[in-house]
């Protein structure tokens, strides 16, 4: 297995590649995830997330590169032998076996053998830390999805692993459920102080969970920080566009590389970053970074027409039309709103938004 080291990592890609015949799903991965942290690695299908969790977890083995655990290098080291387990989408509890007896499992395979009381002690306890104390004898079909969920979670941490390994377990549930699993998984992971790391390609699960976000497409690392980070300073336009919602509007950085000249001839503050040279541009802009307000535009802001407006309780959504730019998505809080507040479609707007709210990447022409 190799010597572990000290390390501060639990997890760690040197230079990982992994290609199946003339396709490449994981390109020089380099990637560290802190002892005890939650991890999400989130990116579209077949971005390589899951290939990831799969060469972490012992399922996979990398073409070229080095993939460590606590220091110790995992390279050719089967699934059984690794301080790692898995909790698969589907579960894959055994419909044959109670709860008890499904937790138990692992237990009742390790050598040297543990004597079936300490089996039972520790069961138990991996049930009660998953809210399912005196649920053993249960069989899995009386079990709800967010149960069976819960059962699966009780037998991936039942032999005390180092990092515990989540393959979109909650995309089965309904949206309620899966919020209130989101809640349990984030306190079970403070509880128990091991590393997680989730698979998922839902990016609210991920922001809303973890730690740190790894933000995945065509088998490579975008962008690693932790959610707010990725969420308000995003590094390049795919991960401003997977993230969230944005607006993207084309427009040219002028010289001065403080103002950009959109398609309709106006001209907006923006901050660009240092190393965006003037020329051909994307303005990304988050919804909720537009203040709208009624009546005509003034300099530094843009005018349109509100088209469409959808009702979401603590949010209003509007869909804009801005002259010779399309339409525009802005999301309005409405904590300090009243009925009044509401904009009607058909009202003329000015949309109103900070220049450091405005994300400016290069447009390929």
């Amino acid at each position: 297995m190799g010597v572990a080291s000290a390390s501060t990592h639990d997890i760690e890609f040197r230079s990982v590649s992994k290609t199946y015949g003339a396709v490449t799903a994981v390109s020089d991965i380099n990637l560290n995830v802190p002892k005890g942290a939650f991890m999400a690695l989130l990116g579209p299908s077949g971005c390589g997330k899951t290939t990831c969790l799969r060469m972490i977890g012992g399922f996979e083995q990398p073409t070229s590169g080095d993939v460590l655990i606590d220091g110790a290098m995992m390279n050719g080291v089967p699934a059984y032998r690794r301080p790692v387990n898995m909790v698969f989408q589907q579960y894959a509890l055994f419909p044959h076996f109670n709860v008890e007896q499904n937790v138990a499992y692992g237990l009742k395979q390790m050598r040297p053998k543990i004597p079936a009381a300490e089996i039972s002690r520790r069961a138990g306890e991996a049930l009660e830390m998953v809210r399912l104390g005196g649920f053993g004898t249960r069989r899995i079909h009386e079990m709800s999805g967010g149960q069976q969920q819960r059962v699966a979670l009780a037998r991936a941490i039942v032999n005390r692993p180092s990092v515990l390994l989540l393959d979109e377990p909650l995309a089965a549930l309904d949206k309620k459920l899966r919020s209130a699993m989101q809640i349990e998984l984030q306190t079970l992971q403070r509880e128990l102080g091991i590393t997680f790391v989730l698979v998922t390609h839902d990016q609210e699960e991920a922001l809303s969970m973890s730690d740190f976000v790894c933000v995945m497409s065509a088998g490579s690392i975008r962008q690693i920080g932790r959610p707010q980070e990725i969420y308000d300073h995003p590094n390049e336009l795919f991960v401003a566009d997977f993230v969230g919602k944005t607006n993207r509007i084309e427009a040219t950085l002028e010289t001065d590389g403080k103002t950009v000249r959109l398609g309709n001839g106006s001209a907006l503050a923006v901050l660009a970053k240092p190393g965006i040279q003037p020329g051909p541009v994307i303005v990304a802009l988050r919804p909720e970074a537009i203040r709208l307000e009624r009546g005509a535009a003034n300099a530094g802001s843009l005018g349109g027409i509100v088209t469409h407006r959808i009702f979401l309780g603590s949010t209003a959504e509007y869909s804009v039309e801005v002259a010779g730019l399309g339409d525009l998505l802005v999301t309005a809080d409405r904590k300090s709103m009243t009925e009044s507040d509401l904009i009607e479609p058909g009202e003329k707007v000015a949309l109103v938004f900070d220049p450091a709210a405005a994300h400016v990447f290069r447009r390929s022409v």
